[in-house]
């Protein structure tokens, strides 16, 4: 039998997030809900975190609270992202059965009192999850208030890496399957290296706390199971659901800066719409940046096909060590960001504020200042501004330059034994997305291995990992007359964590026509010269040109008078290897001379061409539309013609977007 299809269609673009009643006495619930349509919304996400309420003992459901919700919603026209409320166990079932909790790597358990404590390869838990799906799904299958299913939330989170004795098992399960024989994982993990070649796979471990450095084959491995370990439990409950219901079936997604864990690229086509929970993370130096590239690597999750923004939040969240509050207008330009990249749903966590527990400081939609508040006007405006631009639904963004991603390149990067401990694989992939969105260019995220045919640049910033078919699918690109950029660490090792030898760069060294012979890293605080004028920290390396020319050199430091910069002619096309992590107006420079000659170009031009403005094209069959997002607090001046969707004006030639607004133009014709 085939599955039916399961697209979920909304009018427009959804607008709501997270509702969590039973947090609330009933009488609010009518407040509540005559507060959603004022400020537009019509997709909350319910029972997220319901287990407890809905299951208050083993195998005892109590579903009227959850019954008069549903209904009441469905009331008012709003429809209901229904989680199967399997995210937070409830304290009962930890202390009937305590072996279902996480394990840490140095052997101690989590204990609930927080979320998510439970191990994802128990079994127990996976029963307990799976009668509560049961229960859930078979209940409201055909509920006409339900549009989507949502398992669990943010799955591994928290517990992604469990050292359990569950997991011990599992990992063991897995290992065979992926390896056949022992002799062959030996092989694969370089066991012959201090003494750890192993008879049989009951002697494995998972990478527990040792004395020393772990073996990195073992952890890489570790990783790839862990995920596929919660991507398995996903896989359960949307198995149980399709039995009850043929409304589509999600799982939101963290791609942001600090979870590495999952390796959505495996996750996406389990997936019927992808969804993500994104917040701006002022950990980082440039988070506004970080939120753009994120949405973009979203939307290639969603090969291209419209996504929905999960949660982000109003203001601040509650679990940074500052919780910075968000500045008048920069509410809907983080919001209008993502729909610039490709979000057709902007949802937040949450809908009301809470007034205990954890995440009592996290804004919401509806603070705790109430609606005489200038958070709460900011929410009602957005909520009208969505409504106004439902016209863009459906639209995919235009990209003509590709950035390589890979979650195993940052597993394998940042291992516990490397070149530099001075920078991990996110330094490199940020610095080369900043250049390019510098320069105003839209950049699809890809995967290692995908198609490139539709781009005019390609940049692959510090591959570390990669197998020789997925190099070759970017060299062969090339040599069709592409052009790439390949930055450090590229091409070092396979997908077993085994060095190409030979000279650094791997699979792609010919196509780059360079020779790495040795690594030079860079103390932290130094800054080295380059010969063209420009600047660059962290990084260097002692390397010849083969048949590459030299573009740039470095002047000083361990590799002084070793290529900075080089092109090499491979094919009908040029590959250029970038040796060094430049600062941020060098990197520019090279970007934008790289970008260039293949010909990439931003969306529309921009006077003055400020980079702290987003300009970003959806198109539809018949119809295109212009994003212009302007974080700067000078008005900008946009080359355009057409019809402003937000100001409902006209617009012909030139639009002036003032400072910290956004534009959205539906322009005259498709370009």
């Amino acid at each position: 039998m085939v599955a039916p299809a399961r697209t979920f269609a909304h009018d427009g673009i959804a607008f709501g997030g997270d509702y969590n009643p039973e947090q609330w006495d009933e009488s609010v619930w009518a407040e509540d809900v005559a507060l959603m349509r004022e400020a537009g919304v019509d997709l909350v996400a319910v029972n997220v975190f319901g287990w407890a309420r809905v299951e208050p003992r083993p195998g005892e459901f109590d579903f009227s609270g959850l019954d008069r919700i549903l209904d009441m919603l469905h009331a008012a026209g709003i429809r209901v992202n229904l989680a199967t409320g399997t995210a937070s166990p409830p304290p009962w079932l930890a202390h009937r059965h305590p072996e279902i909790l996480p394990v840490t790597e140095d052997g101690t358990h989590r204990y609930p009192g927080g979320r998510q404590a439970f191990c994802p390869s128990s079994p127990v838990f996976r029963d307990a999850a799976l009668r509560l799906v049961e229960a859930v799904a078979s209940r409201y299958g055909a509920h006409p208030a339900v549009a989507l299913w949502h398992v669990s939330n943010e799955l591994g989170c928290h517990n992604a890496l469990s050292h359990s004795d569950a997991s011990t098992d599992a990992f063991r399960r897995w290992l065979r399957t992926r390896y056949g024989t022992v002799a062959a994982l030996n092989d694969a993990w370089g066991t012959a290296f201090w003494s750890q070649e192993y008879g049989s796979f009951d002697e494995i471990l998972t990478p527990r706390a040792a004395l020393s450095a772990r073996n990195p084959g073992q952890a890489l491995d570790f990783h790839r199971f862990s995920s596929d370990a919660l991507l398995e439990l996903y896989r359960a409950e949307a198995a149980v659901i399709r039995r009850h219901s043929e409304v589509p079936i999600t799982t939101n997604f963290m791609v942001a800066a600090h979870i590495e864990n999952m390796d959505y690229w495996q996750w996406a086509g389990d997936m019927d719409v992808i969804a993500n929970d994104h917040y701006l993370d002022h950990r980082l130096g440039d988070p506004r940046t970080e939120l753009s590239f994120a949405a973009d690597l979203t939307r290639g999750l969603a090969h291209g096909t419209p996504w929905i923004l999960m949660e982000h939040s109003t203001g601040a969240v509650n679990w940074q060590p500052v919780n910075h509050v968000k500045a008048p207008g920069q509410l809907a330009r983080n919001s209008l960001t993502h729909v610039a990249r490709g979000a057709d749903g902007v949802c937040f966590f949450q809908w009301r504020a809470s007034v205990q527990g954890t995440e009592k400081f996290h804004s919401a939609m509806l603070p705790h200042a109430g609606t005489d508040s200038a958070l709460w006007r900011e929410v009602v405006d957005l909520g009208e501004t969505v409504e106004r631009i439902g016209e863009v639904a459906g639209t995919r963004v235009v990209a003509d330059v590709a950035l390589v991603f890979s979650w195993e390149s940052w597993w394998a990067t940042d291992a516990e034994t490397r070149p530099s401990a001075a920078f991990g694989y996110l330094d490199q992939v940020h610095a080369a997305y900043a250049a390019l969105a510098g320069l105003h260019l839209t950049v699809d995220i890809v995967a290692p291995g995908a198609p490139l045919a539709d781009y005019r640049l390609v940049v692959v910033p510090g591959l570390h990992l990669v197998r020789e078919a997925e190099a070759a699918v970017i060299t062969d690109w090339v040599a069709r007359g592409g052009t790439a950029l390949v930055t450090f660490l590229s091409g070092t090792v396979d997908a077993e964590d085994r060095i190409y030898t030979g000279g650094y760069t791997g699979p792609f060294r010919e196509a780059l026509g360079v020779r790495v012979e040795e690594f030079a890293p860079v103390p932290v605080d130094a800054v080295l010269r380059l010969e063209s004028g420009g600047a660059a920290t962290l990084w260097s390396e002692r390397m010849r040109p083969t048949t590459a020319e030299v573009i740039d050199t470095v002047v000083d430091g361990p590799a002084a008078g070793s290529p900075a910069l080089t092109r090499n002619a491979w094919g009908d096309g040029a590959a250029w290897y970038l040796a060094t992590l430049p600062d941020a107006e060098t990197y520019g420079r090279i970007a934008a001379r790289i970008a260039a000659e293949a010909g990439a170009a931003p969306a529309a031009r921009v006077e003055g061409a400020p980079r702290e403005v987003e300009v970003v094209r959806r198109r539809g069959d018949d119809r295109s539309y212009l994003f212009v997002v302007n974080h700067t607090v000078e008005d900008v001046r946009v080359h355009a013609a057409g019809f402003d969707l937000i100001t409902q004006t006209p617009v012909s030639g030139a639009c002036e977007v003032p400072a910290g607004t956004v534009r959205i133009i539906r322009e005259e014709c498709a370009s």
